[in-house]
């Protein structure tokens, strides 16, 4: 195998939302034990859309965008100069500092292109970045395509509960061992876990003092549950001097298909990112960038009424969870992820995530697309109609019972 054919082995989409049609079947007769179980197919590898509708006004702010024609279709490369100015306060406001509307904010086609935008304006051939374990599962996959080395920093999630569980050693020693770079995600994704303001603190003053830049991808930071408060690594007072926060309208507000992404901070990071995004993509979909003057602008008692409903459904299925034996989850404290550690089994984990498929007609993302560590475990999106997602998280917890060791 050249070089070229591993780095694209390394990018591997099985696995990935929307990809299930595309895997191959694989026979498991071998193993089976039972017959199916009947139920209506649910697919927690993302959130339905269906059952958490698009923000009020998108659909008309998008016809809008449309009827604009070309003065919206052929923006700025780094996104309409007036949606920026109207977006940058906002964003200020949000995360407690301030945010350039004209050299330190850029519009991407999504989250994810904000994310691949940024490591690549961070990160090339033979530096070392540190990437938390686990976590999205694109931080990994991103620096090994730019042949950048990994250097692992575990987070023990379910060691603690006062805090996310970043083993801060760790993260100074990748320090120490030359990483320039460190990527991960706040709330953390797959755990739901939140960063504590000691450990966002802590972050921030070993960047500061390693010279290091941050890439915090925030995506579900305004899905906080009850209780929960959340720090901002860009307005903490030893703030790294290199840093990028990526954000988006997709999740929370159900707008994945319109691909809408930010990032903010560092100007000569951001003027990269412009750089790279204009022969990757040109600009975020131009009609779609008329949709973010929804964005944090959402109708009064909006965003409190889907977080009630999110907590709900989280609730329910982490009762049915834990009434299983051995089976171990830790409260998400924001954005709609359940990381599900099993119990010894009989056969393979992955193995096991097929067997739901066939057997159950339930999708789950295996653990170890986010690291090496969690192979064990399963990540679903519960952002589900709610009776669906406990109906499919019962027949989860009846294969576990069919075929634990």
């Amino acid at each position: 195998m050249t070089a070229l054919e591993r780095k694209y082995t390394l990018l591997a989409t099985d696995n990935a939302p929307g990809q299930e049609g595309r895997q191959k079947t694989v026979d498991l007769a071998a193993v089976m034990r039972g017959d199916p179980l009947p139920g209506r197919p649910v697919d927690f590898s993302h959130g339905d859309v269906d059952a958490f509708t698009p923000t009020p006004g998108a659909l008309e702010a998008f016809v809008a965008g449309v009827h604009a024609g070309a003065h919206q279709a052929y923006t700025e490369y780094r996104g309409k100069q007036s949606l920026r100015a109207l977006l940058a306060p906002r964003l200020a406001a949000f995360t407690g500092a301030p945010v350039a509307a004209d050299d330190g904010l850029i519009l991407t086609p999504g989250s994810q292109g904000a994310l691949f935008l940024a490591v690549a304006a961070c990160a090339g051939a033979g530096d070392k970045v540190a990437i938390v374990q686990p976590d999205y599962f694109a931080n990994r996959k991103l620096v090994q395509f730019l042949d950048a080395q990994v250097l692992p920093v575990r987070l023990n999630y379910l060691a603690v509960s006062e805090h996310a569980g970043l083993d801060l050693t760790q993260l100074e020693d990748a320090f120490k061992a030359g990483a320039r770079l460190f990527v991960f995600s706040n709330p953390n994704n797959p755990t739901g876990v939140v960063y504590s303001p000691s450990e966002i603190s802590r972050i921030a003053s070993l960047a500061k003092q390693y010279g290091a830049t941050v890439i915090v991808d925030q995506l579900y930071s305004r899905l906080l549950y009850t209780g929960q408060t959340y720090t901002h690594l860009r307005a903490d007072a030893n703030a790294p001097d290199n840093l990028i926060t990526v954000m988006g309208p997709s999740k929370t507000e159900s707008l994945s298909g319109y691909r809408l992404g930010v990032a903010f901070g560092s100007p000569h990071l951001i003027d990269r990112m412009e750089k790279l995004q204009a022969i990757v993509s040109l600009r975020a979909p131009g009609y779609c960038q008329a949709v973010f003057q929804t964005w944090f602008a959402e109708p009064a008692g909006w965003l409190a009424e889907r977080i009630t409903l999110h907590q709900r459904i989280r609730d329910a299925l982490l009762a049915e969870l834990r009434a299983v034996l051995g089976m171990q989850v830790r409260t998400p404290q924001a954005g709609s992820y359940l990381f599900v550690q099993l119990p010894a089994m009989a056969v393979a984990p992955q193995t096991f995530v097929a067997l739901l498929r066939q057997q159950a007609a339930v999708t789950v993302t295996p653990g170890a697309e986010f690291g090496p560590h969690t192979c064990d475990s399963f990540r679903l999106n519960f952002s589900q109609d709610h009776a669906g997602a406990v109906a499919a998280v019962q027949r989860i917890c009846a294969m576990v019972a069919r075929y634990r060791a």
